[in-house]
């Protein structure tokens, strides 16, 4: 009696693996989850879970929309797939990565001016602008510590139960685990720098 073979592995197994790692770790680093992207990428959520664990092969399609959602391009996606570890990173002027934070209202830009490549994050930097149609200020918690550096503008930031002022050329620095996020826009535009250094500790 005969018995039946073990199916062949897909000769795309690896890149299905690679490139639903990056997929993940690109969810995660913004903050969202599967229903999240699932969402807004008109993708299932089993669907994108089979993505994310490198079982099933994409469509272009499907990549494409996956990867608008999380603010990349396919061309980013598949310079990650290629590129060497530890490589410098050069982000031109108004070239850094837009990305969508989980909480975040209309009038909030982020633009991600690095990324990570290793298997744990070190740091974020952030250029964040805020505009008068901010209207509801998220409140942020996260692993790390964060320092931000005021370039525009002026407002009121929070952490925990004190506010300080912030003015060009003003800094503050601050444990990320604790409550904090913009209280109050005093002039707009707004623009600054946040940098969270997470050290060993975020996955």
């Amino acid at each position: 009696m005969s018995t039946a073979e073990p199916a062949a592995p897909r000769p795309t197994a690896d890149l299905d693996r690679r490139i639903g790692a990056i997929l993940r770790d690109q969810r995660r680093e913004l903050g969202l989850t599967l229903a999240d992207v699932a969402e807004r990428a008109s993708v299932s959520r089993g669907m994108l879970s089979k993505i994310e664990n490198g079982q099933v092969s994409s469509s272009l399609d499907t990549l494409q929309r996956l990867t608008t959602t999380l603010g990349l391009t396919l061309a980013q996606l598949f310079a990650r797939f290629d590129g060497p570890a530890g490589s410098a990173q050069l982000v031109r002027a108004g070239e850094g990565l837009e990305v969508v934070r989980r909480g975040t209202r209309r009038g909030h830009t982020y633009h991600l001016l690095a990324h990570d490549p290793g298997p744990r994050k070190r740091m974020e930097p952030f250029l964040i602008t805020m505009d008068d149609a901010s209207e509801v200020f998220p409140t942020f918690t996260h692993p790390g510590l964060e320092f931000i550096h005021l370039l525009e503008g002026r407002l009121e930031y929070r952490h925990a139960g004190e506010t300080w002022e912030l003015g060009p050329g003003d800094s503050l620095t601050f444990p990320g685990d604790v409550p904090h996020g913009p209280e109050r826009l005093i002039e707009v535009p707004i623009r600054f720098l946040a940098v969270i250094a997470y050290g060993g500790e975020a996955e």
